[in-house]
């Protein structure tokens, strides 16, 4: 009969193994990709040929020669920036609003935003946002990614501020602070954890976005995703420049989450064991 000590010592192992063969499902085609924008196309469709070649800078260069990989992302951080900021000014005072007053039913009508799929109003938009002129600009951009957006935000927040004690706000309007003022220098800062974690996964969200930008930009607004759409074609592939664009694209959106990684993990910290 094993002892209590083996079988933990088994659990770890079996939770170790588990975590590993996570962790490469998700690491493996990543580094497969930043590998692959270093070989020639005929490197890349070889099987034989793995980590070890010689590796060459030419899809960098003809990727950012072209100049619309460069454009796009310009554009998917224009697009980005601009709804993420605008949906936490919108969303983050919606969330303390339905947490601290407790309103149920508006929680639930922004879960009903949440769970609908955006691609089945993109015909109504689409002939909405044409009719008055937008489609192809950055606005009708902006207000597609904010449908998305601003229920995420909204959703994640209202725990948070459900999660802190009610008892400073009303201190703090017992000092002389409005009802607004509480929330601007009391709830807010508190909760500043959470909306770093929202507002990153918000704007995580715009980067990577295809449909949007594939129905409602042009060749001037179009986003990064879309341009590397145009690396496939019917008759072949541009692998190399693809993975070159693919790991471009990457780059920023690992800088954000490497530089909000303390705020990220205090903010979905703080969200799994508030409420």
């Amino acid at each position: 009969m094993s002892s209590p000590g083996s079988r933990r010592r088994v659990l770890s192992w079996v939770r170790g193994a588990a975590i590993t063969v996570v962790c490469l499902a998700f690491v493996l085609p990543i580094i497969w990709m930043f590998a692959a924008a270093f070989k020639t196309n005929v490197q890349v469709t070889d099987p034989s040929v793995g980590l070890l070649f010689s590796p060459t800078l030419d899809n960098f260069r003809n990727v950012l020669a072209d100049g619309d990989v460069l454009a796009s992302l310009r554009n998917s951080l224009i697009v980005g920036v601009v709804s993420t900021v605008l949906s936490a000014i919108i969303a983050v005072p919606a969330a303390w609003a339905v947490g601290r007053f407790r309103m149920r039913r508006t929680g639930s009508l922004v879960l009903v935003a949440r769970i609908v799929p955006a691609i089945s109003l993109l015909v109504p938009w689409y002939y909405l946002f044409a009719q008055a002129g937008l489609v192809g600009s950055y606005t009708v951009l902006v207000l597609s990614h904010m449908f998305v957006s601003v229920p995420l935000i909204l959703w994640i927040m209202i725990g948070f501020f459900e999660g802190l004690p009610v008892e400073l706000e009303e201190a703090a309007r017992t000092d002389g602070l409005s009802v607004f003022g509480a929330f601007w220098r009391i709830a807010l800062p508190l909760a500043a954890p959470g909306t770093t974690t929202a507002s990153v996964l918000a704007f995580i969200f715009s980067w990577n976005n295809f449909m949007f930008a594939l129905i409602f930009s042009d060749e001037t607004t179009q986003t990064a995703p879309v341009t590397l759409f145009n690396f496939i074609s019917y008759a072949s592939t541009d692998w190399g420049g693809l993975m070159a664009a693919a790991t471009l694209m990457t780059v920023p959106v690992v800088i954000v989450a490497v530089l909000g990684q303390k705020y990220l993990v205090a903010g979905l910290t703080a969200g799994a064991t508030k409420g």
